[in-house]
């Protein structure tokens, strides 16, 4: 199995994700989740598959949630899953693959726990936030 992210480029912590599965030695799928959304299904099989419920999977900021009334716990998974078909940003991001399992990497450092090669030396964020440091320590 190789290595997929869904991935959403104008997103820091996206970037920063990417960034770090590269640095590992791996070229990962990158689906452009935005340009081609993934399925319904294939989203249930995300959230599922990293322990997640699909309400946890929205994103809030910077989308349609408070317009379109997702916060209403009475809706069914199937609305939230139409709500995101119809608005593909609501897919929290990145969400990200590995043979070691499936994790929505916010913070993007989370994405070391299921790589194959977690040392992947140095690496600091875009915003400047050190997270492996010069001697191979994760700081976060």
């Amino acid at each position: 199995m190789s290595v997929t992210i869904y991935h959403n480029p104008d997103c820091g912590t996206s970037r920063n994700t990417l960034a770090m599965i590269r640095q590992s030695g791996v070229e990962p799928v990158v689906v452009e989740y935005l340009k081609t959304p993934p399925s319904s299904v294939r989203i249930v099989e995300l959230v599922a598959a990293a322990g997640m419920n699909l309400r946890d999977a929205i994103r809030q900021k910077d989308t349609p949630y408070a317009e379109l009334g997702l916060a209403d716990p009475s809706l069914s998974d199937a609305a939230l899953l139409d709500a995101i078909a119809a608005h593909p940003i609501l897919l929290n991001r990145p969400f990200v693959e590995t043979p070691r399992g499936t994790r929505l990497c916010r913070p993007s450092e989370v994405v070391l726990d299921i790589l194959e090669n977690p040392d992947i030396g140095p690496f600091t964020k875009e915003d400047g936030e050190v997270i492996i440091d010069a001697t191979g320590k994760r700081l976060v």
